[in-house]
């Protein structure tokens, strides 16, 4: 008990401090921090629902998204419910916005889902959104090149001052 008094703060020992055994304090302890059944079982609800409901944003990466899933999950298990990877490595590739749809069939079609870990899973889909990342990247720098170049009109013979500040506005652009 006196390590338990020790190592406490101040609002935690006013709940304990009438105590007399460790096990007692332990009780009131778990019934503040996690609360009674009643309590944990709608924890447990919304937690599953957020589950249920989690779909990953056009904005969010992959390493986020893994993050999201794996807080709901840790919640879950200190709650005493685990999920099996099964579970995960089904529900992943349902929450996956619309550019993922090519991979998730490649990888549906080549391996069993049933047996894949989702680190392996996470992992396809992040070499995949590297791949996209890499080629929009390179679009948008051939679409800046593409917009920067001027028609046969304004490639002719400068010989007002109106050409000239036009090219220069196209070429700011």
């Amino acid at each position: 008990m006196n390590a338990l008094f020790n190592g406490v703060g101040k609002n935690m020992f006013r709940l304990i401090n009438n105590c007399t055994v460790a096990k007692d304090a332990w009780n009131i302890f778990r019934t503040t921090h996690e609360g009674t059944s009643k309590v944990k079982m709608s924890k447990l609800q919304v937690i599953t629902t957020e589950f249920e409901s989690l779909k990953m944003k056009d904005d969010e990466s992959v390493q986020d998204f893994h993050i999201n899933i794996l807080e709901l999950v840790n919640a879950s298990g200190d709650l005493g419910e685990t999920m099996t990877e099964e579970k995960l490595v089904r529900k992943i590739p349902r929450s996956l916005p619309k550019r993922f749809d090519m991979k998730v069939t490649a990888i549906e079609e080549a391996q069993d889902i049933g047996n894949m870990k989702v680190e392996e899973l996470i992992g396809f889909l992040q070499t995949f959104e590297m791949a996209i990342n890499d080629q929009s990247e390179k679009k948008n720098k051939s679409i800046a090149f593409m917009s920067n170049t001027c028609d046969d009109q304004t490639k002719g013979d400068l010989e007002t001052d109106e050409e000239i500040v036009e090219v220069v506005i196209l070429l700011g652009r």
